[in-house]
């Protein structure tokens, strides 16, 4: 399941507060494969997808990790850097060769301090993300361990 387009960054923030982020953007990449974070780790740092493919998921006592959703070009990866105690809430593993934007959540969190409206336009995005993958958690695991349809 992916984000809907009105949560990708480019509609999500409006112009100038994109390019202010994108200037202290840092371009990484990751093999197939790859760990970006665990769930508990601490959050430091998130990605926008330029390329490639990222599966958020949750540990599942006694059980494989439960995949929650995939993740796309465009989208925010990683969210919990913003709130505190700034714990990774799920993990994260590139399912194909990665390409992203990284971003230092400390350098972040000070430009959203010292410039409301441009704080105001992170938070209102993130937050969007982070009730749309409250929801997607709660249907996947639904699917995944309740009732015969109940996740629809």
């Amino acid at each position: 399941m992916s984000a809907p387009a009105t949560m990708s960054m480019p509609r999500a923030l409006p112009v100038e507060h994109r390019e202010r982020l994108l200037r202290i953007a840092r371009e990484v990449s990751f093999p197939q494969g790859a760990r970006l974070f665990e769930e508990g780790g601490h959050a430091d740092r998130f990605w926008i997808i330029r390329t490639g493919t990222v599966d958020l998921d949750m540990r599942v006592p006694g059980r494989r990790a439960a995949v929650i959703e995939s993740l796309g070009h465009n989208e925010l990866l990683g969210w919990s850097w913003l709130y505190r105690p700034h714990v990774w809430h799920l993990g994260a593993e590139a399912s194909s060769p990665l390409r992203a934007y990284e971003f230092d959540a400390t350098a972040v969190r000070a430009m959203c301090q010292g410039d409301p409206e441009f704080g105001r336009s992170i938070a209102r995005w993130v937050g969007e993300v982070v009730a749309h993958r409250l929801q997607a958690a709660r249907v996947r695991l639904l699917d995944l361990y309740g009732p015969h349809g109940s996740g629809s």
